[in-house]
């Protein structure tokens, strides 16, 4: 397949091609149920550039406790790719498609995506969370989370902080202390 340079030319020839179509952009790849791991596996094996955000989960069966790596987003793996590149993608097993609305794939927030990386990278427990669309938002105004914006919810005398991406309406919750928060701007 003959992947057209990037340049002026190209975009009168593709009148109709966003943003995306040949710059690298962050999308949701939607995969079957409790396929996201073998998904990641295949999108390491062709070089493509992808983001499964794990936790761990305790599960209890019948005759002991098991520790598991969960996706944080159950259904979800995030890659980062131009557009004209997305049937690499959507070629591999276990991917159902690029979450879209009106038919054309739509790109991640950069700063959603390195949320979520900062809030697994710091060591506190991380685990999914139920999306809420009311609550008030705040700041982090000091400590490693340092400039994140998200919602705030009390539960059990302790405060959590809830950051969201929209797009694919999913949440992942944080234990923070109160005096690190602002309201934010």
């Amino acid at each position: 397949m003959i992947t057209p340079a990037v340049n002026t030319a190209n975009r009168a020839v593709y009148p109709d091609m966003g943003p995306g179509m040949f710059e690298p952009l962050w999308y949701a790849v939607y995969a079957n149920a409790n396929h996201e791991k073998r998904v990641a596996e295949q999108l390491e094996q062709r070089s493509i550039e992808h983001f499964l955000p794990l936790y761990d989960s305790v599960r209890r069966w019948k005759d002991r406790r098991v520790r598991l790596q969960m996706p944080l987003f159950p259904g979800y793996v995030f890659v980062r790719l131009a557009l004209r590149d997305r049937l690499q993608v959507l070629q591999i097993p276990g991917v159902v498609t690029l979450v879209s609305f009106g038919g054309r794939p739509a790109p991640l927030r950069e700063a959603d995506i390195h949320a979520v990386q900062k809030c697994l990278g710091q060591g506190n427990p991380v685990k999914p969370y139920p999306y809420l669309q009311a609550g008030r938002r705040a700041r982090i105004k000091c400590g490693p989370l340092q400039g994140l914006e998200g919602i705030i919810l009390r539960r059990k005398n302790r405060t959590r902080f809830i950051v969201s991406i929209e797009l694919i309406v999913r949440s992942v919750a944080v234990e923070i202390d109160d005096i690190d928060l602002a309201p934010a701007s």
